[in-house]
C-alpha cells in the first residue's frame, strides 16, 4: 500500500505513480491511496494528464483510494479522520508492506501502519523540509516529528546521497535504516527527437534565432523562480535574442509576470503554465535552470539531460547527484543572482559548450532510469520481507 498526500504534476507524485505501476509489473498487488489533491489547484488539462496516469495504473491492476479528508496542511479535526481512515482500510486489505511518501502522508501513515502491525514500513520523504520551507521554530517541530516517527520505520528512502546524509547529520535515522534510490524518470520519452521543432518554437512565440533559457516546476518561494528573473534581467538587455520560459505555474506567477512587464521584457519572458507536452518543449530549450532554494532531486534535471541540454542548478539538496560541475552542466549556490548570470552567460555565448555538456548529460541520464528505480525498490521490498520472516 503507497499512501500519498496529493497527486498532481509534482515529482513525488509522479515518482509514486510510476513505482506503483512498475511494481505491478513484478507481480505486486497495490493499492495506492491518496487525498482528492485539491489543494493543488490543478486545471481540467492538468487533471486530464493526472488521471491518464492513474487510468494506466489502474489497467494494469492497482487499486486507487481516496481519501477527502487527507490534504497538505495541518487540520487536527480532518487529520484524525484522515488517521481513522487508514487505520479502517489497512485493517481491512492487510498489506505486508506501507510505503509512505512525503510528510503528512507520511507521519499519519505510518502511524496506522504501526498501530495495526504491519510487518514492514517505508518512508520516501521526497525531500526534507528541516531548511528552506519554514522558520526555525517550525523547521525544529519537523525535525522532531520525523526524529519519532524514525522509531516506528523500517526503512526510509533518500532520493539522493545528499539527503540520505542530512538524515544522518540531523540524527533522524540510522545508516542501517536508510537507503538511496533515485527518482525514476523515463529518459527514452524525452530522448527521441521531435518532429516539428520549428511549429513548437512557433506555438510558445520563440523563433528559430532566439537562444531559449528554460526552466520547469511550480512557481513557489522554494523553487527559486525570481532569483531566476532576476539573474536574467542584464542577460535580456545584453542578447536580444534570449528569451525565458516558465513553465508551470504557482503564486509567484502574477508578481514574476508583472516584473517581467515592469523590466520592459514582457514579450521575452514567457508563461505558458503547466503542459502535458514537457518532453516535446525541453528539446527546444537551449540551457536549462533549476534555481530551487532547497530539492529532494529535480527529476526534471534528468529529463533535461535526456533532452540533450546543458544545465544550470542550485548546488542544494540532491542536485549535485545529477549535475557534474563543469562536464554537465554548472552548479550555483542558491540565491546567487550573480552566479546563475555567469553560469547562463557562459552557456549563451558558447554553443559547442551547450552541446558538449548536453551530449554528457543524456549519457549520464541512465543512471536515473525507472526500471532502475523499480529493480531497486523491488530489491529493497525483498530484503526487508525476508528480514521480516
Amino acid at each position: 500500500m503507497h499512501i500519498i498526500t496529493r497527486l498532481d504534476m509534482g515529482g513525488s507524485a509522479q515518482n509514486t505513480v510510476c513505482t506503483c505501476t512498475g511494481l505491478l509489473q513484478k507481480n505486486y498487488q497495490v493499492i495506492l491511496v491518496s487525498g482528492l489533491s485539491n489543494e493543488s489547484k490543478m486545471t481540467a488539462n492538468e487533471r486530464r494528464i493526472v488521471d491518464t496516469h492513474l487510468e494506466k495504473a489502474r489497467m494494469r491492476g492497482a487499486k486507487i483510494v481516496w481519501l477527502p479528508a487527507l490534504i497538505r496542511r495541518i487540520n487536527p479535526v480532518l487529520d484524525l479522520i484522515t488517521f481513522l481512515s487508514l487505520v479502517r482500510l489497512i485493517y481491512k486489505e492487510k498489506p505486508d508492506i506501507v510505503h509512505t511518501h512525503s510528510s503528512k502522508a507520511g507521519l499519519v501513515g505510518r502511524m496506522a501502519a504501526s498501530l495495526l502491525l504491519v510487518p514492514i514500513i517505508v518512508h520516501t520523504p521526497h525531500g526534507h523540509v528541516f531548511h528552506g520551507h519554514f522558520n526555525r521554530i517550525i523547521s525544529a517541530v519537523f525535525l522532531f516529528i520525523e526524529k519519532a516517527a524514525d522509531k516506528i520505520t523500517d526503512c526510509t528512502v533518500a532520493l539522493t546521497s545528499g539527503e540520505r546524509d542530512d538524515y544522518l547529520k540531523l540524527g533522524v535515522s540510522k545508516p542501517r535504516k536508510l537507503v538511496t534510490i533515485h527518482s525514476g524518470v523515463n529518459v527514452e520519452k524525452f530522448m527521441k527527437p521531435i518532429k516539428s521543432a520549428a511549429m513548437k518554437r512557433s506555438s510558445l512565440g520563440v523563433s528559430s534565432e532566439d537562444i531559449v533559457v528554460g526552466t520547469v516546476g511550480w512557481l513557489l518561494p522554494i523553487k527559486g523562480p525570481g532569483y531566476l528573473l532576476n539573474a536574467m534581467q542584464p542577460l535580456l538587455k545584453k542578447y536580444p535574442t534570449v528569451k525565458l520560459i516558465y513553465i508551470g505555474k504557482g503564486e509567484l506567477g502574477p508578481k514574476l509576470k508583472m516584473k517581467a512587464k515592469n523590466m520592459g521584457a514582457a514579450d521575452r519572458v514567457l508563461f505558458p503554465g503547466w503542459r502535458d507536452d514537457i518532453h516535446a518543449i525541453l528539446p527546444i530549450f537551449d540551457i536549462f535552470v533549476l534555481p530551487s532554494l532547497n530539492e529532494g532531486m529535480g527529476r526534471v534535471i534528468v529529463e533535461a539531460m535526456a533532452a540533450g541540454k546543458p544545465v544550470v542548478a542550485s548546488h542544494t539538496g540532491g542536485i549535485p547527484d545529477l549535475v557534474i560541475e563543469g562536464e554537465t552542466g554548472f552548479l550555483v549556490e542558491p540565491r546567487d543572482i550573480i552566479g546563475l548570470t555567469q553560469a547562463i552567460d557562459q552557456l549563451i555565448v558558447n554553443q559547442e559548450l551547450r552541446q558538449s555538456m548536453g551530449e554528457r548529460g543524456k549519457m549520464r541520464c541512465y543512471l536515473f532510469s525507472e526500471e532502475r528505480m523499480v529493480a531497486k525498490i523491488d530489491y529493497l521490498y525483498q530484503n526487508l520481507l525476508v528480514r521480516e520472516n
